[in-house]
């Protein structure tokens, strides 16, 4: 157990860096192919000893969400503390909410992968990565990635999961023109037309940051244009990034409405969120790869 009575951590946006989906299953999911890294800006999750579990949120974006049942962050802490047999775990969790909502980044599964860790080493729970990973699919498919916090492709619907140690360090911008793109209505758009298929590219023989630039850009995210029908002011955050000073790719991040560019260097990522202002946006540099998410004691 713990000898703090509160740790706090990162809960870091995750990005697609490609993103391939194929036709709907009969059960409703559908079956994708997708390369992922995790950036070194996102939400703050807090976890306090307490009498009972309790969730409060704030933040930038906070007022947008509420501490419903159905919060994916209490909904994984009822699974673990189920699983060890003590009910809902007695932590208070505070949720600074620095990402926006409905944003493609994983915000949700990525807030109850931090709460999971930390609640799990607060109360010293006796539990294997591999178990913290599978109760994590209470905060849905992506759950497992973004307890991981690392570079990884997923296939299946999200939850198989493969570390890529090769992808290099990449510097790129976060923009979001600060529009929901509803995960939903975006795949229900997808289903609308004819799918392609979960395709898994050939790995690059040459894993330099360049080379890989080079390499996403012949990759795709199947959501984008879907995306784009049900949100069209995606586009002029694309457009924006398109001419950014010194960027190398720009494409969407999940069901978006983020876009992200990449850049050859961290001043030049910095150069272009600072230029990137539109009405409503929200733009951050960031380093994208493992960030740093040990929890850390609240003093």
């Amino acid at each position: 157990m713990s000898e703090h009575d509160a740790l706090t951590g990162l809960a870091p946006a995750k990005i697609n860096l490609l993103l391939h989906v194929g036709p709907v299953r009969a059960d409703g999911y559908h079956p994708l192919v997708s390369l992922t890294a995790f950036a070194d800006v996102g939400d703050r999750v807090t976890v306090r000893r307490a009498e009972a579990l309790s969730l409060e949120i704030e933040g930038p974006f906070g007022a947008a969400l509420h501490a419903e049942d159905d919060n994916l962050i209490l909904k994984a802490l009822r699974a673990v503390g189920e699983a060890v047999g003590i009910g809902p775990p007695p932590v208070a969790v505070t949720l600074d909410k620095r990402l926006p909502i409905a944003s493609g980044l994983g915000g949700g599964s990525a807030d109850a992968g931090a709460a999971l860790r930390l609640a799990a080493r607060l109360l010293g729970l006796d539990l294997a990565q591999a178990e913290l990973e599978r109760l994590s699919l209470a905060a849905g498919a992506d759950g497992p990635m973004c307890l991981r916090a690392r570079p990884a492709w997923a296939s299946g619907v999200g939850e198989t999961l493969e570390d890529e140690p090769r992808l290099p360090t990449l510097h790129g911008v976060l923009l979001n023109p600060g529009l929901p793109s509803p995960t939903g209505a975006v795949y229900r758009a997808y289903d609308a037309a004819p799918a392609p298929q979960a395709d898994r590219p050939t790995t690059p023989g040459d894993w330099s940051v360049g080379a890989v630039v080079d390499w996403l850009a012949a990759q795709r995210n199947d959501l984008e244009a879907p995306a784009l029908s049900v949100t069209p002011g995606i586009e002029g955050a694309l457009a924006a990034m398109r001419a950014a000073p010194g960027c190398r790719l720009t494409r969407m991040s999940g069901s978006g409405a983020t876009v992200f560019g990449l850049f050859d260097d961290r001043a030049a990522a910095i150069e272009a969120a600072f230029a990137l202002d539109g009405p409503g946006w929200w733009s951050r540099p960031v380093v994208l790869g493992a960030p740093d998410i040990e929890p850390r004691a609240v003093i």
